[in-house]
């Protein structure tokens, strides 16, 4: 009984084989059948391709990108998988560069700086079961001693610490999580395999696990993850069977590393499709009810009766989805900033209450939710500087005198903080008139900022839309503005504004040059919001 009950914690069959996954059936489509469009290739895969067949091995594009191709849709990203193990690989490129532990692959890369391209190379591994492999009590931190030289790896939950034991084609397929994800195409001879009815999957749009979908998720329980985040980027539906263990799987993600997670956490936020992937965690109460898989998702997606920081974070979201779908680039800090810019508010309020100054307070109250929400995972790197960058700039844009708003506007992240503001006004947080004027001064010319600054002498502060002291409530619906990508000092966004839209007050606002065409909503609610520039 008790070895019974420890083979099913393990995932294994009563035979004792665990969860061994059916090799399925090579089928070859032909391009009269699947009908990818060659316009769609990268030419530097099927470069990578071309080597490696000359070399006598064989080479497919594989997974997403094939996915892809099939629905018609560039991917962004093209991997190889072939049998060449990581050292051939190397040794037929010339920057090539073999990474991992895990699971070792080879990056070929093409150009450089901002412009280059890596190919991530794969070797075919083989399907072994779970029953096969070396069992440590520990994970990958704990374990580190016992994992040196060890090939195939599980630990006590079953999950995998190391896959790094080549095999056929067939049983690479037969690893791979979803069927859609487990076709490969030669771009050569236009052909693609399908060994689990991937084509008929794609088309059906089912997303559907290869294999037992329990010990597929305990050999790796962030395919729980990618499920709903496949699901939500592609309009798929998740099969029963494959949906049916999330619920009990899902508590298997507290002890995947907390960098990992956090970054399956931005790429489900940057899919461009953020709001329909909350969905789907929401229907697979992954979020909200349950605590702890994702603290910072939780916290902002509490209902607030759609008010203070769920509208905020959902502006930022649709507009985010938006830039996404324009092929525009889309920086996680700024979407971190947004989702935790109202637990840095309230601690900054609080310490201002207790007689600090606004920006020591704004100073402690940040760093506090760091230590709170982000601790090491990214607190300390570019993107935990460009989230207080612009979290530290907002109490600036309050000074309207002087010399300040002549440095402010210099600042090389002053687009991503003024975007920051510009949301705060649509959220209702602070007056409209404020992000307007900063918007004049930015486009001006000294002339134009000197009498603005003028004006603002003149006018006094801006009156806010709601109180310090409470959050502010939803504001009507109304024209959100559009997010920019950082820009060069002196640089003009194209679009003309009517002069009827400067603010008002005892003095004429100078003449204005150019400025960015506000977008309006997509519905009567608004739709959009910054999704910052990086």
């Amino acid at each position: 009984m008790i070895r019974k009950f420890i083979d099913k914690l393990l995932g294994k069959t009563p035979g004792g084989a665990a969860g061994k996954t059916a090799l399925g059936k090579r089928v070859e489509v032909a391009r009269a059948e699947h009908g990818i469009d060659l316009e769609l290739l990268d030419k530097n895969a099927v470069k990578v391709v071309q080597t490696l067949k000359d070399a006598g091995h064989e080479a497919y594009v594989v997974g997403g990108a094939v996915r892809d191709l099939l629905l018609g849709r560039r991917p962004k990203d093209f991997d190889v998988a072939t049998d060449a193990t990581p050292e051939q690989v190397k040794a037929l490129f010339r920057r090539a560069f073999i990474i991992g532990r895990r699971f070792r692959i080879v990056h070929v890369v093409y150009g450089r700086g901002r412009d280059h391209e890596v190919i991530e190379v794969s070797t075919f591994r083989a399907a072994l079961a779970a029953a096969d492999a070396e069992h440590v009590s520990g994970n990958e931190k704990t374990s580190r001693a016992e994992l040196a030289g060890k090939s195939h790896v599980v630990d006590a939950e079953g999950r995998v610490l190391r896959d790094n034991v080549w095999g056929p084609q067939i049983e690479d397929a037969a690893r791979r999580d979803f069927t859609v994800n487990a076709m490969y195409y030669d771009p050569l001879t236009e052909t693609v395999v399908d060994y689990h009815h991937g084509l008929r999957d794609a088309q059906k749009k089912l997303l559907r696990m290869i294999g037992d979908p329990v010990t597929r998720y305990r050999e790796d329980p962030v395919r729980i993850l990618r499920a709903v985040r496949f699901a939500a980027k592609l309009d798929f539906t998740i099969e029963a069977k494959t949906r049916a263990p999330i619920g009990e799987m899902a508590a298997l993600l507290a002890n995947q590393p907390p960098s990992r997670m956090f970054d399956e956490m931005i790429k489900l936020l940057q899919t461009g499709h953020a709001a329909k992937s909350l969905e789907v965690l929401r229907a697979q109460g992954l979020v909200g009810a349950r605590q702890g898989i994702f603290p910072i998702l939780d916290l902002v997606l509490a209902d607030d009766g759609g008010n203070g920081p769920h509208r905020f974070v959902q502006l930022a979201l649709a507009d985010t989805d938006r830039r996404v779908g324009e092929g525009k680039p889309v920086a996680p800090s700024f979407l971190l900033a947004c989702m935790l810019w109202h637990e840095v508010l309230g601690g900054w309020q609080s310490n201002k209450e207790r007689g600090e100054a606004p920006f020591p307070a704004l100073q402690q109250a940040l760093e506090a939710v760091f230590e709170a929400r982000v601790g090491d995972i990214s607190g300390r790197g570019k993107l935990g500087a460009d989230m207080r960058e612009i979290w530290l700039m907002q109490p600036r844009f309050e000074r309207r005198s002087g010399n300040a708003p002549f440095a402010l506007v210099e600042q090389p992240r002053f687009r991503a903080g003024f975007d920051f503001l510009r949301l705060r006004a649509d959220a209702g947080e602070v007056a409209p008139e404020l992000a307007e004027w900063w918007e004049d001064f930015s486009l001006g010319s000294d002339d134009e900022r000197r009498a603005l600054i003028e004006l603002a002498r003149e006018q006094g502060p801006p009156r806010r839309a709601a109180s310090r002291g409470r959050r502010a409530s939803a504001p009507a619906a109304g024209p959100v503005p559009q997010a920019a990508a950082p820009e060069p000092a002196g640089s003009e966004p194209a679009g003309d504004v009517p002069a009827g839209d400067a603010p008002t007050g005892e003095a004429a606002a100078p003449a204005r040059r150019r400025r960015r065409r506000r977008r309006k909503p997509a519905d009567a609610q608004g739709a959009s919001a910054p999704a910052s520039a990086s």
